[in-house]
Parts: C-alpha cells; sequence; structure tokens
C-alpha cells in the first residue's frame, strides 16, 4: 500500500513539474486574469508588455501620470513566451499603442542565441500583432546594458540594430533608444542605476527611461 501511494505522490509531482515546465509563466497569466475580473482596463490605453524591466517597474503609472498605462510585463519572458500570451496580455485590452520590452533575456539563455534569432523573433511578434491589430502603432523599447549581462552586449546592440533598421520600414512604429542613454560620457555604464543584481534598475533607471519614452507616447 505504501509503495501505491508513492508511485501515486511521484507521479503527481513528476505531472507537476512538467506543466510548470510547458507553462512556465502560468501563475503570472493567472494573476492578470484575476486582477482583471475585479477591473478590466479601459480600452484605448498604452500597454507595456515584455519582460521584468517592465514587471519591476510597478509604479509606471506614477511616471506618466497623463497617460493610461497597462503593464503587463512578466519576469524571466524571452520573445516566444510573449508570442505564446499574446492573447492573454495584448489582445485583450485593445490598446492605442503597444511597447515591447524584451529579447534581453532571448539573449543571455544561450550563447547560441544571436542577433539574428531575436530580430526574427520580435519580427513574429510584430507580424502577428500586425494582423490582430492592424492600426495600432507599436513602439520596441531597446535592450539595455545590464552590468551582468556585459559579455552579451555586442549580441544585444547587433539586435537592436536589426529591429531598428525593421521598424523604419514600417507604418505607426517606433524605435525608442534606451541603451546609450545608460552610459557616462566616458563610456561606463552607469551601475548606480541598477539594483544589487547588476540586472535591474532603480528608480534612477526609470527616470532615465521616463524621459526618454514619454515623448513616443500617444495622447
Amino acid at each position: 500500500m505504501k509503495n501505491k501511494i508513492v508511485i501515486v505522490l511521484c507521479f503527481l509531482l513528476l505531472s507537476f513539474v512538467i506543466v510548470k515546465a510547458q507553462n512556465p509563466f502560468a501563475s503570472d497569466i493567472r494573476h492578470f486574469k484575476k486582477m482583471d475580473s475585479t477591473s478590466f482596463p479601459a480600452k484605448n490605453a498604452i500597454l507595456f508588455v515584455g519582460s521584468s524591466s517592465f514587471t519591476k517597474w510597478t509604479d509606471v503609472q506614477s511616471y506618466f501620470p497623463s497617460y493610461p498605462i497597462i503593464n503587463r510585463g512578466f519576469g524571466g519572458s524571452s520573445l516566444p513566451d510573449v508570442i505564446r500570451y499574446a492573447n492573454d496580455v495584448i489582445f485583450p485590452y485593445q490598446p492605442k499603442q503597444i511597447l515591447i520590452y524584451c529579447g534581453e533575456n532571448d539573449v543571455a539563455s544561450s550563447d547560441t542565441v544571436s542577433a539574428k534569432n531575436v530580430f526574427e523573433r520580435f519580427q513574429q511578434l510584430f507580424i502577428l500583432i500586425r494582423k490582430q491589430l492592424p492600426q495600432v502603432p507599436v513602439a520596441f523599447v531597446s535592450l539595455k546594458p545590464s552590468p551582468s549581462r556585459e559579455k552579451f552586449w555586442p549580441t544585444m546592440v547587433a539586435a537592436n540594430s536589426l529591429i531598428k533598421s525593421y521598424l523604419s520600414q514600417q507604418k505607426q512604429t517606433a524605435f525608442i533608444d534606451v541603451y546609450h542613454a545608460m552610459f557616462y560620457a566616458d563610456g561606463t555604464v552607469m551601475k548606480d542605476i541598477f539594483i544589487e543584481d547588476n540586472l535591474h534598475m532603480n528608480a534612477k533607471g526609470y527616470a532615465i527611461w521616463q524621459k526618454i519614452i514619454e515623448p513616443y507616447l500617444l495622447k
């Protein structure tokens, strides 16, 4: 009897691990749906979507008081994750503008992920958005120079360049360059705008982003 119980428990644990691996952000999506069920965001807001640099910008609305913001960044996500959950974190909100920060985790996930890979993933997401929301302007916030990921900077710079070039050929788009503003004049990165992990930003970092991003936001 004891052996049967152990086998059942092992099976349940394995099932849980498999489900979690297949749906790594299920809890984030449930959290968003719970918030929406309590108070669904109004249409025509500006949607921030992507990875943890948006997720941790928990007070983003206070940085842009004149603009209604919906923040649907989920930490640790890569571009394929945003694509996978687009029906949950993008399309239901009918936004008037979409800002995307994602791709940094793609690069950091493996040395085999190239700038071209990141660009192609972004392109796939962009085309998906265009099919569903053809008139909605889309802006991409450039990948940032996180000190903890310095070895990936060349790949990130190349990915930024490919995405910028692509968006310059598309209608109702913008490439928002925050990368270069996060260095001092001597070319060293501003480490004091990051928290202890040297990956995520503090209020100083977000203040830099606010000044650069706000001119691109639609009234």
